[in-house]
């Protein structure tokens, strides 16, 4: 039976007040943490470093998502494993199935679970090298850089194509979808076969943030 999870991402927590936050969050059933790290390079941002993983996973029980969006990942991966990632997606664009493979491997042996992740553009095809090896497939419904963007609507027949292909490789592999989820879309996602739901605005930037996560939750 297929797993859902709500991912909130911290991008749009107030840093202020980020572990309270965070622990709304989880008090109204997210499962997991996602962290965008950007570069300036590769997304046209920057945001986090390994010092908000280990501060976080010193703080929260929440496993912590660590989705690099950076030019090259291979300089940064074991600052983030060391300070506690559960779980890091690197993007298929930053290389080749020869340099990214190991990369993935690397993530595994360090105890992580492991994502290959693209771009709204990016050919589904680009998946296809990684699918023996990945635990999750990471899908970006916005262009990847800023936070609070609106859903790009040719996202859900691409996410029903993404599901067919994970389906096809035999293996147990998470359609995770970042970028304009929403309550009020989120449904359709879920139809279209993602099951792990990364949420920023929708959460953290609720009223209410135990309740907006609580709502994700309860129309998985």
């Amino acid at each position: 039976m297929m797993k859902y999870q709500l991912a909130p991402s911290i991008l749009a927590a107030d840093a202020a007040h980020l572990l309270h936050d965070v622990e709304a969050a989880a008090a109204g059933g997210a499962a997991v943490l996602h962290i965008d790290v950007m570069d300036g390079h590769f997304v046209p941002n920057l945001s986090y470093g390994p010092h908000t993983v280990a501060a976080l996973s010193g703080q929260t029980a929440l496993p912590l998502d660590v989705h690099l969006m950076v030019e090259h990942p291979h300089t940064l991966l074991e600052a983030f494993l060391s300070a506690g990632a559960n779980s890091v997606s690197i993007h298929a664009e930053t290389g080749t199935p020869e340099t990214l493979r190991p990369l993935l491997t690397c993530i595994q042996a360090g105890g992580a679970r492991c994502a290959v992740a693209i771009k709204p553009l990016t050919p589904l095809t680009a998946v296809l090298p990684y699918l023996d090896l990945v635990d999750t497939v990471l899908l970006m419904t916005v262009e990847p850089g800023y936070g609070g963007q609106a859903f790009l609507p040719d996202s859900l027949p691409r996410i029903e194509s993404l599901r067919t292909l994970l389906e096809r490789s035999g293996r147990a592999v998470d359609l995770q979808i970042d970028g304009g989820v929403t309550l009020q879309n989120v449904s359709d996602c879920l139809r279209a076969g993602a099951n792990v739901i990364v949420a920023g605005s929708a959460v953290f930037g609720a009223p209410d943030i135990r309740a907006a996560a609580a709502q994700f939750v309860s129309l998985f």
